[in-house]
């Protein structure tokens, strides 16, 4: 693929170094970011500056970043071929940031799905501003590099349409600056649902037990994990979007996500099985995933040196193509230039 101006069109997409990966996020992320690395102009970065809408100790988010930057390497993103960095090393997300926050409207803000349901859980003094200004903040981190698509799951939809409405706005009012990004949604495992409750996303925060399998979970627990998902009292094992049988439909979708699968081969393969025959294959494939990534992120997390590099070459590539837009967005509003 091939963009208007003859480069590969480029890709952008990030995640928060708040704690282990799951497999929702390795299906629903860092899988398609490789799967796409030779064909597009990548970007992955880790989002830290995202990370502090809530509160963070400092010595496990320095911790968590350097993790999550691994495990992007140990899934198979390559630093000669796509771009690693550190969100906060690039101080351009932050000032267009705030360019951007002062041209959201309000409104556009409060209709955040994401804002409304997390701000629900928590009293209204505590609710930081940066909950609500994040939408601008992951505005900022894909205009600045003219993202061409951004990879995103489906419950990020909205923050895209956001910064699509933000960067037309920007646009009209000071000329065209900003190149309009595109979704990109992987085909399937857009959103992993959590193995205790099949009608939750997986997530990181979750303190259930067996609610989500880790990236660095040990091998026999991953596969306990799958083995106790919650499934229902039907015995057909078809992709479906009844509720009631959301916790079969999960195990089909991670098992469709790790294995590129179609539907119709999944469902054949299972016809006239049980359900247990569909937790040990699901099992087998989730920890034939985790093995090798796991064995390469302790390989580069023992490495002295590697991963420092890595993020170091990543953070000036970044940063020369964020300052140069930067600055083109500071002119087109009136900043004065430094001399």
């Amino acid at each position: 693929m091939v963009a208007e101006n003859g480069n590969k069109p480029r890709v952008l997409s990030g995640i928060q170094p708040s704690g282990n990966l799951t497999i929702g996020n390795y299906l629903g992320a860092l899988k398609q970011w490789v799967e796409v690395q030779n064909d597009y102009d990548c970007f992955y970065c880790v989002v830290d500056l995202h990370a502090i809408t809530v509160a963070q100790d400092p010595a496990e988010l320095r911790r968590k970043t350097r993790e999550s930057a691994a495990m992007y390497i140990a899934a198979g993103i390559d630093p000669e071929i796509s771009t690693v960095f550190v969100q906060s090393h690039v101080p351009a997300h932050s000032e267009l940031a705030w360019i951007l926050t002062c041209m959201a409207p309000l409104g556009w803000l409060h209709r955040m799905t994401q804002f409304k349901d997390k701000s629900a859980k928590q009293s209204q003094d505590s609710i930081g501003a940066g909950l609500l200004n994040y939408p601008s903040l992951m505005a900022a981190d894909i205009l600045l590099y003219h993202a061409d698509l951004v990879p995103v799951g489906d419950d990020q939809n909205q923050h895209l349409e956001f910064t699509r409405d933000l960067a037309q706005r920007f646009n009209h009012l000071y000329g065209e600056t900003f190149t309009l990004p595109s979704v990109m949604n992987p085909q399937a495992g857009a959103r992993i649902m959590g193995l205790d409750n099949p009608t939750a996303k997986m997530s990181k925060s979750e303190a259930s037990e067996n609610h989500a399998i880790f990236l660095l979970d040990d091998l026999s627990r991953a596969q306990k994990k799958v083995m106790r998902a919650v499934t229902d009292s039907h015995r057909e094992i078809r992709f479906s979007d009844d509720p009631e049988r959301a916790g079969v439909n999960n195990l089909l979708t991670i098992y469709q996500a790790i294995t590129n699968e179609t539907q119709e081969v999944i469902e054949a393969a299972f016809a006239d099985k049980g359900y247990g025959d569909l937790k040990r294959t699901v099992a087998d494939v989730v920890v034939g995933t985790l093995e090798p990534l796991q064995a390469r992120y302790y390989e580069l997390m023992n490495e002295a040196g590697y991963l420092d590099s890595v993020l170091k070459i990543g953070q000036e590539k970044a940063a020369d193509i964020a300052q140069d837009t930067l600055k083109l967005a500071q002119k087109r509003m009136g900043f004065l230039a430094p001399s």
